[in-house]
């Protein structure tokens, strides 16, 4: 025993010294995780199973999962910041105003030319340069795992992903080979820059610098799909059909260049910021999107409810692998007919017609939503990861979608979860009939799944709370929550009527209870 405990203390010693620039620590996680596995062995070689080879075997489990540093790390930063940074780096005013395909070119000139930064740069871009360090600085102390992905929010085009590289190249992040150890995520969030992001996709695969950059990560490519701002923009129905198409035809361009596409969703919480249940969503995603893969975020005001207490933990790990088994052994969904997508083209574009009249061109609709809602109060709150505005600006475009689903949360109406989508069936009840809309709602997972989480939110909506709130808006407020309660009626009376219910959540007799006991307290 004294021989192990001897081994040991000098194992405490090297990785207490590992923290830090002293020589005598451990040089990576992979050293550490060999001394563990020489006790391991010994201990099982020499008859010492029950004498602590188990929990050695414990410990080395938790070293292949966490490593040094626990959990590995995502960077997330705005294109627009980007395109300022560059815009610097190059020396070249018109570069932030020139379109996607002219910053484009001015980036492959550039990365021809040598990797030096200006001696003068601004804060913002000291800063976008800082991090950039510091992705290297972590890797080389905590190996490449600890830094994951490099998002770019608001992604639009292709010039986007190839200035974070010229960014990182100028920033000494490149290899001696000139290769650039980092793995770019556009992310494309309004239902416009879904619609147009499996050909920036194709742009960028097809970009001869972005290739050679391909080839260094593995032909892998990530790309991310936000829920929250697509919502937000068109809402519940049109951004949930976006996405669903995004999928699939970035899934195409992959294929087509031969590229392991792996999609992050952007989605979690509530069901306006694409959450729901994880089994159904899963198992709702087109045919063929679903790799070796899949990536989506949890957010954190629901991490305490899905994995608070370890029997939910392991509840909530269990259902999201069951149904990536599920779906890999072909459960998942088919591929989408012909029916289907006019059934659904329908529903959307009536559904964004009847969102964006509301929430985008009626002119009033900014001050009734900052009078009926606590919005101006959760601005002031500095409870999230991020300001609860991009800009300065106090308009519907700059508000984030956290602060906005939060405001409509309070006042009862639930809004970003369901307006639109009573006109959307409305229009789709009059061309296709009833029995269309049942039958689809039965056979395709997409179709049931919007629908089931549409009726939850309408479940949870409280009109009566949501009518004294709009008070507080004056006349105006009268007439707002008066288009808003009609929209509910159509929205709540098409769900029951297409799954053939005499009221919300029939079906699901449990969470119907609950909520009707829960609603009153909150």
């Amino acid at each position: 025993g004294m021989v192990y405990q001897l081994f040991l203390q000098y194992v405490a010693e090297r990785l207490t010294r590992s923290d830090g620039e002293a020589t005598s620590g451990y040089r990576g996680v992979s050293e550490f995780r060999s001394d563990l596995d020489l006790v391991r062995r010994s201990l099982v070689e020499n008859r010492g199973s029950e004498a602590g080879a188990r929990w050695i075997e414990r410990l080395l489990t938790r070293v292949r999962t966490f490593g040094f540093f626990l959990a590995t790390l995502d960077v997330r930063q705005d294109a627009l910041v980007h395109r300022r940074v560059v815009a610097e780096l190059l020396q070249d005013d018109s570069f932030y105003d020139s379109d996607a395909h002219q910053r484009t070119q001015s980036l492959e000139a550039a990365a021809t030319h040598q990797a030096v930064l200006p001696k003068e740069l601004s804060p913002e871009s000291l800063r976008t340069v800082a991090v950039m360090k510091t992705i290297g600085d972590v890797r080389r102390q905590h190996g490449n795992a600890a830094i994951g992905a490099y998002v770019i929010s608001m992604a639009a085009g292709p010039d986007d992903a190839l200035a974070v590289l010229e960014i990182a190249r100028r920033s000494g992040l490149g290899n001696d080979d000139g290769s650039i150890p980092l793995d770019v995520a556009p992310l494309f969030e309004t239902v416009d820059d879904l619609a147009r992001g499996p050909e920036t996709i194709q742009q960028l695969f097809s970009n001869a610098r972005y290739r050679a950059h391909l080839d260094s990560r593995g032909q892998s490519q990530i790309v991310m799909l936000g829920y929250s701002d697509s919502n937000k923009d068109a809402g519940f129905a049109t951004s949930r059909w976006a996405l669903q198409r995004a999928q699939i035809e970035l899934a195409s361009v992959a294929e087509s260049f031969g590229i392991a596409l792996v999609l992050f969703h952007g989605r979690g919480g509530t069901v306006s910021r694409g959450g729901g249940k994880p089994r159904q969503a899963i198992l709702a995603q087109p045919a063929g999107t679903i790799g070796d893969r899949i990536r989506f975020t949890e957010q954190g005001e629901i991490i305490h409810a899905k994995y608070g207490l370890h029997a939910i933990a392991m509840r909530t790990c269990e259902l999201i692998t069951g149904a990536m088994v599920e779906a890999r052994s072909g459960a998942c969904a088919a591929a989408i007919d012909e029916e289907e997508a006019a059934v659904m083209d329908l529903i959307s574009t009536e559904s964004r017609a009847t969102y964006r009249a509301l929430v985008h061109d009626d002119a009033g609709f900014i001050a009734f939503f900052r009078a009926a809602t606590p919005v101006d109060v959760i601005e002031r709150l500095r409870i999230g990861s991020r300001p609860a505005s991009r800009r300065s600006g106090r308009g519907i475009e700059d508000l984030r979608a956290i602060p906005w689903v939060f405001a409509w949360t309070q006042s009862r109406h639930v809004l970003p979860g369901w307006y639109g989508l009573g006109s959307g069936l409305v229009a789709a009840e009059e061309r296709f009939g009833m029995n269309t809309l049942r039958r689809l709602a039965g056979r395709w997972p997409f179709f049931g799944n919007l629908l089931a989480d549409a009726e939850m939110v309408l479940a949870k909506a409280d009109l009566a709370i949501a009518a004294r709130y709009a008070q507080l808006a004056g006349p105006a407020g009268v007439s707002f929550q008066a288009r808003i309660e009609a929209e509910y009626e159509r929205c709540v009376r098409l769900a029951c009527e297409i799954r053939e219910q005499s009221e919300l959540l029939e079906r699901e007799p449990v969470l119907q209870r609950a909520i009707r006991l829960r609603n009153p307290y909150v």
